[in-house]
């Protein structure tokens, strides 16, 4: 079960949308030194089809997209809220999914995001915005996941 531990209208996390970041609770990476350690917790409401089609209904007018930060420990749940989006929206809002894995577990049909952005965090590697990241971040264009891990590192 997915629980919404808090969502933000962001700038950065996908390049060129304007993004409603759901914020999940209940990571299992660990990852050392990890920006934000309390999504490790259990906490926070579930996120069902209903709070996202309140979420959606009250920000999908200011929002071109809505992406789905952790979820690693249910990502069936993830790519069917994913869908749920596109239907809610009519197809008009973009789909993301930051997801701590080292790559795209084979079970997960990429077609259903926009964007996708995997890697465990490891401070000494950096952020997305770091030239050493072992991060990646992808735009799905047609079943292929296209690197735009550089976008985020062009103020460098």
């Amino acid at each position: 079960m997915l629980r919404l531990a808090s969502y933000d209208i962001v700038f950065q996390e996908v390049p060129g949308e304007v993004t409603l970041a759901l914020n999940l609770s209940g990571c299992p990476n660990g990852c050392p030194g990890c920006h934000s350690p309390h999504l490790q917790e259990d906490i926070g409401e579930t996120l069902d089809e209903t709070l996202l089609s309140r979420l959606v209904e009250v920000y999908g007018s200011s929002v071109t997209c809505i992406c789905f930060m952790g979820g690693d420990a249910s990502v069936g749940e993830v790519e069917d809220l994913a869908v749920l989006v596109r239907v809610l929206s009519g197809g008009k809002l973009k789909t993301g999914w930051y997801s701590g894995r080292p790559h795209v577990p084979g079970n997960i049909d990429i077609g259903k995001f926009d964007y996708i952005k995997t890697g465990p965090y490891v401070e000494e590697l950096g952020g997305l915005d770091s030239i050493s990241t072992n991060q990646r971040f992808y735009r799905i264009d047609g079943g292929r996941m296209l690197d735009m891990t550089e976008e985020f590192q062009k103020s460098l």
